[in-house]
């Protein structure tokens, strides 16, 4: 079946299924932890934040704490993430300004505008808060799977959001966390198509072209 004759909406449905209300990887309890663990998180694994997690919210329990803080006080909480100084002074800077819990912004034209965040930050930071969806997930598997399925033609994650919000209903805009699942789990960069739910639809696995450069693994059909 080539990709350019699929109707995603309903093909993407399996997916969706699988993995619905799956919860994020960053094991975050609160808004004012999903910002903190996902500005952490950027060129870092969740297993990591994780693992930092808990000493950090011991020390700055809530935004209010948090703003008090010099950001040199924060370096040996995260001295293990990837560029710790420059997201020390991005998370004080956002506690002064937002100054206590109650006013942690949810809306994603407010959530970009924090230092370290992006839309994909916000989106699942909104997510994990529960929120409506205002646009969808593109992360680094995201990219991979969406790409592998045929479902986009770009590996702009900026512009994979958008083909995908203009694919698919609202309802379904879960379907970037649902593809980072799947990548995470069964699309890897060497991906495990046999076992693959989604291989009927997938351009990688008929032999179709597909945008980004992917390894074939054995017992796929290319």
């Amino acid at each position: 079946m080539k990709s350019s004759a699929i109707d995603w909406s309903i093909e993407i449905k399996p997916l969706l299924k699988k993995y619905k209300n799956k919860k994020h990887p960053l094991d975050a309890a609160n808004s004012y932890q999903w910002i903190v663990m996902v500005v952490l998180s950027a060129q870092a694994t969740d297993s990591l934040i994780n693992q930092l997690a808990p000493d950090f919210f011991k020390t700055y329990p809530d935004i209010k704490a948090l703003s008090k803080a010099d950001p040199k006080s924060l370096f040996p909480l995260i001295s293990k993430v990837r560029n710790f100084a420059h997201k020390a002074q991005w998370l004080v800077n956002m506690a002064k300004e937002i100054k206590t819990d109650s006013n942690i912004p949810l809306d994603m034209e407010s959530l970009v505008e924090l230092p370290g965040i992006g839309r994909k930050s916000a989106n699942v930071i909104r997510r994990g808060a529960k929120a409506s969806p205002q646009g969808i997930i593109v992360d680094l598997h995201t990219i991979r799977v969406s790409n592998r399925l045929g479902i986009v033609t770009t590996d702009n994650a900026e512009k994979i959001e958008k083909q995908l919000m203009e694919l698919l209903p609202e309802k379904e805009w879960d379907a970037g966390m649902a593809m980072s699942f799947l990548g995470r789990e069964i699309c890897h960069p060497e991906p495990e198509c046999p076992i693959c739910l989604m291989k009927k639809v997938c351009a990688y696995y008929n032999g179709e072209k597909v945008v980004s450069a992917v390894k074939k693994k054995k017992g796929s059909r290319l």
